[in-house]
């Protein structure tokens, strides 16, 4: 496959369903017909990912309503220089309420990115009452109406739920609102990323890609093609891959089995802010990797890459930057139930068991097992001589 830097404009894809019960039922149906699942993840995941794929669904078309009017007095800025919009809370407020609607309040545990300390501000009021609006309209738009219409502290309280630290013991849902806000800023790629810890082990993962297009990332890949992706994988069960208004039958999906390096592409963030090109470059030299770089915002590489878009991943943070948890939960299953590999830079398997951070040694990589070793050799040797 043909591979070339991608940089996709928003087409809002939205189906409005009918009724709570029609909600339930065709997550189920798209999530599970057709599709071999263990006896694992069948029996112990299947109820809370038809909930983690209706909340994080959900969540979306609030974020693609949000996209098409997102204001510049509706941004804010946080210490890391991320943008944290309106869609911010607005999605991890929908997920809390819905996960926890479908999951049962006792022992909720959440690790999110954002709380609520600043819509508690006087001046934050305008905001919260913006975002309550478009939370309850999400609610009714999706034929929830029996559900009771959440007030502003509802909202706080369900942004609040994010608070959690995580850890090795029992079960914390860990999201990403919005993963990827400057390219949701932009009108480019950006993911909801919602993902399970059951005893410190990712279980499961959901993520749902507004704006990747259906049909892959190639030199074809036009403004007018379909887009709208959501992946989700258990652990033991397989990655699948549907469309996010359902136009299409779930499929399951892997990762390329391209054992050549020559006949290989990488994909990295867009933002040169969030990684280290310059040695990703060098890399993709060593390695033999000809093909320029697919650039894209979020967590929407681990799905291109879970479906075969892409063959490697790589990201290097610039030192002193920690890695969150929640910018690699979901993405991480993703790609390993598709028959990836996922590991840090000196081959270790990612932990997600210490708390609300990632330690990795210098980065993180991904590819099939045919090119991991010689992925772990070109960046042991790269980062030799980087500077």
């Amino acid at each position: 496959m043909e591979c070339v830097r991608a940089n996709f404009r928003l087409t809002r894809l939205a189906v409005h369903l009918t009724s709570a019960t029609r909600f339930s039922s065709v997550i189920t149906r798209t999530n599970f017909s057709g599709c071999a699942r263990s006896a694992m993840s069948s029996s112990s995941y299947e109820h809370e990912l038809r909930v983690a794929v209706g909340a994080a669904r959900l969540a979306a078309r609030l974020c693609q309503a949000v996209q098409k009017k997102l204001l510049a007095k509706e941004t804010q800025s946080k210490a890391d220089k991320s943008p944290v919009t309106v869609a911010d809370y607005g999605s991890q407020a929908l997920v809390s309420w819905a996960l926890e609607r479908g999951i049962g309040s006792e022992n909720f545990s959440m690790v999110a990115e954002e709380d609520a300390d600043d819509l508690r501000k006087d001046d934050g009021l305008d905001m919260l009452l913006r975002i309550t609006d478009l939370v309850n309209n999400a609610i009714i738009d999706e034929g929830l109406e029996s559900s009771p219409i959440l007030t502003k502290e509802n909202v706080l309280e369900a942004i609040d739920r994010g608070r959690s630290q995580g850890g090795p013991v029992g079960r914390h849902w860990v999201l990403d609102p919005i993963d990827g806000t400057k390219g949701f800023l932009r009108g480019d790629q950006y993911a909801v990323a919602l993902a399970l810890l059951d005893e410190g082990e990712v279980v499961l993962g959901v993520l749902a890609c507004p704006n990747l297009p259906l049909a892959g990332v190639s030199l074809q890949t036009s403004s007018g093609e379909p887009v709208g992706c959501l992946f989700s994988a258990t652990r033991g069960g397989g990655t699948m891959m549907q469309s996010l208004n359902d136009s299409f039958a779930p499929k399951q999906v892997y990762v390329s089995d391209v054992d050549h390096p020559a006949l290989a592409c990488f994909c990295e963030s867009f933002e040169s802010a969030h990684s280290r090109q310059t040695l990703t470059d060098q890399i993709a030299k060593i390695m033999g990797v000809q093909a320029p770089p697919i650039r894209i915002d979020s967590q929407a590489k681990y799905g291109a890459m879970a479906r075969g878009d892409a063959v490697i991943y790589m990201r290097f943070p610039h030192v002193g930057y920690r890695e969150k948890i929640w910018d690699h939960a979901a993405g991480c299953i993703v790609i390993e139930e598709a028959g990836g590999v996922v590991r840090d830079a000196a081959g270790k398997r990612l932990d997600f068991s210490k708390g609300r951070y990632l330690d990795v040694e210098h980065g993180i990589l991904a590819t099939n097992p045919k090119l991991i070793d010689t992925l772990l050799t070109s960046v042991e040797a790269a980062l030799k001589v980087y500077k």
